[in-house]
């Protein structure tokens, strides 16, 4: 049978599953005892890098939908790791920082995180790594040059 849509093995989101898989792997490895989701990990990764932001910036920047962000939010303020306060200008804005303790498990993790990088640049060399995420760049729609 002869079809127009691409093999499996050839078609983009399949391949790009797999590849977050691949990705992953090693993350959800160096998160297993920490307590914390992926998400959160990604939440206290842009805190740490931004500072406090507005939950609308912390969704994007965290890749997450901001329904989620909600609830991800809620959970890791029980938890200690983040504080939400209302904007100063805005009120109805609700700013969200990181605190010591979710600092803490960024700065524990920071060395075993560089080494999972070092890992896939040693994988793909340098030029193609540097590479990969200018392509997929090129694929994300709210796509901003950092």
């Amino acid at each position: 049978m002869t079809s127009k849509i691409p093999s499996t093995s050839r078609s983009l989101p399949i391949a790009l599953m797999r590849a977050r898989e691949g990705v992953m792997i090693p993350i959800r490895e160096m998160l297993a005892d920490t307590g914390i989701t992926e998400q959160q990990w990604r939440v206290l990764r842009v805190l740490s890098e931004f500072g406090a932001l507005d939950s609308t910036t912390l969704a994007d920047r965290a890749s997450l939908l901001f329904p989620s962000l909600t609830r991800i939010a809620a959970t890791m303020r029980d938890k200690g790791l983040i504080t939400q306060t209302r904007g100063e200008q805005d009120r109805r804005k609700q700013i969200i920082a990181i605190t010591p303790e979710g600092q803490k498990i960024i700065d524990d993790r920071t060395e075993e995180a560089v080494q999972i990088v070092a890992d896939f640049k040693d994988r793909l060399g340098l030029e193609k790594y540097e590479q990969l995420l200018d392509l997929l760049g090129q694929l994300d729609p709210g796509h901003r040059k950092e």
